[in-house]
């Protein structure tokens, strides 16, 4: 199968077309033909091999982390799925690999796709709608008439988040450019903030929630706006030891975290408020609920450009600019 591996981490590292075999399916796997996949902020961060304190792969590494395809094989102890079914799902960690023409996933990683989806849309949704619906969901219990911050709404992470709040009945602020604002505003974001010519820290105070998607400034700032008792997602900040403790990474990759989210843990203290790093986990029953909130026209993907997979390089560099307003999707067949 062809497939875009790298061979070593780094930043100006290549992506190559190579042949790779067929993978190998288990009694509880599924092999999917691949037709779509999305790119992710994860996806360069494992390029250049930031996330090696987390994730620890081999070489030659096929990129990738979501995915939308047909089933052609079945495991023996599969009946959830059979060949024909149209899926889309997000690869465990360990299991990456969606730059390919196939793969291997467990049975329960994925869900029947969107059937008012194309192959490519379906593509855009399962890492931000996983990692959406367990910040939201799972970590902040987003309630009715709460607050949230949403960092970046006009990004990947930020056009699916910005809906699902408002779904939930959250008040919504985000930070956007001027470029970004009518996508936002359209998704039913009830104030814009320009980063470029504002700072939120000085217009919003009281705040149940953020969510953050940007790491560094951003998320210092971020503690400012918070009430007390008030409580920040991150996906791009810096683990701390609490994740560890819950990812069960061992006392000496805990103790790194530990000391390496001081500031953090002081920003926490002094503000009265919780910090969360979320490393979001494949889920095909979550999947399927917001299956349910995309047939039911509450949530629609945003794709801004679409490229072929011998491309993929080109996407990563767009991806990688900032400029993607919503996500960057990978045809694949």
């Amino acid at each position: 199968m062809k497939a875009m591996i790298i061979k070593k981490y780094g930043k100006n590292v290549p992506l190559v077309m190579t042949e790779q075999p067929m993978p190998n399916i288990g009694e509880h796997d599924v092999l999917v033909e691949i037709h779509a996949a999305s790119l992710n902020p994860i996806d360069y961060k494992i390029k250049e091999g930031k996330m090696k304190l987390l994730l620890n792969y081999k070489f030659p590494l096929i990129l990738g982390n979501d995915f939308s395809g047909v089933v052609v094989k079945v495991g023996s102890r599969v009946n959830t799925f059979k060949p024909g079914d149209e899926v889309y799902g997000r690869p465990r960690k360990n299991r990456i690999g969606t730059l390919a023409e196939f793969i291997a996933v467990h049975e329960e990683d994925i869900c029947l796709k969107p059937e008012n989806l194309t192959f490519e849309e379906a593509a855009s949704i399962p890492l931000i709608g996983l990692t959406t619906y367990q910040a939201f969901v799972d970590i902040l219990k987003l309630q009715k008439g709460q607050k949230i911050l949403i960092h970046a709404g006009s990004g990947g992470v930020g056009t699916f988040a910005i809906q699902l709040a408002k779904l939930m009945g959250a008040f919504v602020a985000t930070t956007a450019s001027e470029k970004g604002y009518e996508l936002v505003k359209s998704l039913g974001a009830d104030l814009m903030i320009n980063y470029k010519k504002e700072n939120f820290e000085e217009i919003l105070n009281g705040y149940d929630a953020v969510f953050d998607t940007l790491g560094g400034e951003a998320l210092d700032k971020s503690f400012r706006i918070l009430k007390p008792g008030g409580q920040i997602v991150s996906i791009s900040g810096m683990p701390n030891a609490r994740f560890g403790r819950e990812a069960k990474l061992g006392w000496v990759k805990t103790s790194i975290l530990s000391i390496a989210s001081r500031k953090i843990k002081a920003r926490e203290k002094k503000s009265q408020t919780k910090y969360h790093f979320l490393f979001m986990k494949p889920s095909g029953e979550q999947l399927k609920v917001i299956k349910g909130y995309i047939e039911g026209g509450l949530i629609k993907p945003i794709i801004d450009k679409v490229y072929l997979l011998k491309d993929a390089e080109q996407a990563f560099h767009y991806l990688e600019s900032g400029r993607a307003k919503g996500k960057v999707v990978i045809r694949i067949k």
